[in-house]
C-alpha cells in the first residue's frame, strides 16, 4: 500500500461503523473558487464525472453550470435504462438520452451509457413475453436493445455498462447469482455472454462494464457479495466473456455498515490482478443514521468518502470517478424512503450542496484526487484508455 497512511482517527472511524458523538476527522473548508472536480481529477490520468437528467439541463441553469465547473464526464441517471427507451415493443425513445448527449458533445464532456441489462426498470411488456418466447425471439428480446442503443451511439459514448447488478447472494443460489432476475431465468448465466459478445460487435471500440452494488463495506452483506462478483468474474473470463472493466457503484452507507481500507484495497487488487480495469460508476453517501447536526454529520461523511477513494485511488486499475448525482438539489437519496430524512430535510450525500455550494465532501474528493499516485498511460489491464 504507497499511499494508506490516514490519519489516526480517519482510519479508525471507518474501521467501525461511525459514532455519532464525535468527529474523529474535520476536512479542510472547500476551496469555493479552485478547479473543479474532474480538473483535480485529470492530474493523475483519471476523470470525474456524474450522472444527470436531461430535464435538470433544460431547467437549471445553475445547476448546468455546476456540472460544467466540475465535471468531465455525464452519465445518464435514468434515460437510457429500458422502461424509458422502449416502453413498446418495437419502438425506440432515446429523445432523453439525445439531448444529453448533444449537451456533452456542445461541452466536449465525455459519456458513459448506463444501463442495457438489469434484472430492473424493464417495460412491462418485455417482462410478459420473454417467458414465453420461442429461443431465437428470446434472445432477439435481449439482444436487440443493445444493438440498437450501441449502434445509436458509437463514437460518441465510449464505456458502457453492459449487466447492471448479476449477484445477489440473499436470494439464495450457491453461486450468488440474482435469482429474481428475469435475463437469468430466461437463459441462466449465459445471458451475461450474450450480452458482452453483443455488445462487443455493436461497437469494438467501446469499453465494456460489469458493475454492481455492495461490494465496498466490511459487512457480511458486502463480503458474500464481493466473493460473489468475484467467482462470477473468474467464470466469464474462463469463457472469454468480453468484460473490459468492473463498476463499482461505490453507494456508501457509513453509519450503517463499517469501511475498512484493508478489505476493500485487497479486493481491488484481485479485481486488477485479472486483468480488468475498475471505475466508481455511482458514488455518493447515505448520511441517514448519522448526527442530527449538519457540520459533524458533513465532517463524518467526508471523512469516510476520503478514506474510500484513498484506497481506490491507489490501485491504478481505478480509471475514474462517477457520483451519482452532483447536487443534494437532486439527490434519489431524497426520494427513497429508506435514505431520507424523516425531517424532510435533504441527505447531505453529494459534492455539493442543494444550494450548488461546495461542501466538505467536495474538499475531501479534490484532496483525494490531488493526492492520487498519477498512473501510467496504460496499465497491463485491458480496455483501459491511453
Amino acid at each position: 500500500m504507497r499511499r494508506r497512511a490516514f490519519l489516526a482517527g480517519a482510519a479508525a472511524a471507518c474501521s467501525v461503523p461511525l459514532a455519532t458523538s464525535a468527529v474523529p476527522f474535520v476536512p479542510p473548508r472547500p476551496d469555493t473558487h479552485g478547479p473543479g472536480l474532474d480538473a483535480r481529477a485529470r492530474r493523475s490520468g483519471r476523470r470525474f464525472g456524474c450522472a444527470i437528467k436531461s430535464s435538470q439541463i433544460a431547467k437549471d441553469t445553475a445547476f448546468t453550470a455546476a456540472v460544467l465547473r466540475e465535471a468531465g464526464t455525464i452519465v445518464q441517471e435514468y434515460e437510457l435504462k429500458r422502461h424509458v427507451t422502449q416502453a413498446k415493443p418495437g419502438r425506440y425513445d432515446f429523445s432523453g438520452n439525445d439531448r444529453l448527449l448533444a449537451f456533452a458533445q456542445r461541452h466536449g464532456l465525455a459519456a458513459r451509457g448506463h444501463t442495457l441489462v438489469w434484472y430492473a426498470a424493464n417495460p412491462p411488456w418485455l417482462e410478459a413475453a420473454l417467458p414465453k418466447a420461442a429461443p431465437r425471439a428470446k434472445e432477439a428480446l435481449l439482444t436487440g436493445y443493445i444493438d440498437a442503443a450501441m449502434r445509436r451511439y458509437s463514437g460518441q459514448i465510449g464505456e458502457w455498462d453492459v449487466v447492471n447488478e448479476a449477484v445477489e447472494p440473499n436470494q439464495g443460489r450457491s453461486d450468488g447469482m440474482r435469482a429474481q432476475n428475469i435475463w437469468e431465468q430466461a437463459f441462466g448465466e449465459d445471458y451475461i455472454d450474450i450480452a458482452f459478445h453483443t455488445a462487443r460487435a455493436a461497437d469494438p471500440h467501446a469499453r465494456l462494464f460489469l458493475t454492481d452494488f455492495g461490494l465496498e463495506h466490511a459487512s457480511r452483506r458486502c463480503a458474500a457479495r464481493r466473493t460473489a462478483i468475484l467467482k462470477l468474474l473468474e467464470r466469464a473470463l474462463a469463457r472469454r466473456v468480453p468484460i473490459d472493466a468492473l463498476g463499482i457503484q461505490g453507494h456508501l452507507k457509513p453509519f450503517r455498515e463499517p469501511f475498512d481500507e484493508r478489505i476493500f484495497a485487497g479486493f481491488l487488487d484481485e479485481v486488477r490482478g485479472m486483468g480488468l480495469s475498475i471505475a466508481i460508476t455511482e458514488f455518493d453517501i447515505a448520511d441517514r443514521g448519522g448526527p442530527q447536526a449538519v457540520e459533524p454529520r458533513d465532517a463524518q461523511v467526508a471523512a469516510v468518502g476520503k478514506a474510500f477513494l484513498d484506497v481506490a485511488l491507489d490501485n491504478p486499475a481505478v480509471t475514474s470517478v462517477l457520483s451519482w448525482g452532483l447536487s443534494d438539489r437532486y439527490s434519489w437519496l431524497s426520494t427513497y424512503p429508506e435514505y431520507r430524512w424523516p425531517d424532510g430535510k435533504p441527505s447531505r450525500g453529494l459534492p455539493l450542496d442543494a444550494d450548488l455550494g461546495r461542501k466538505r465532501l467536495w474538499a475531501s474528493m479534490a484532496a483525494a484526487f490531488d493526492a492520487a499516485p498519477a498512473r501510467q498511460a496504460r496499465h497491463q489491464g485491458k480496455g483501459v484508455p491511453a
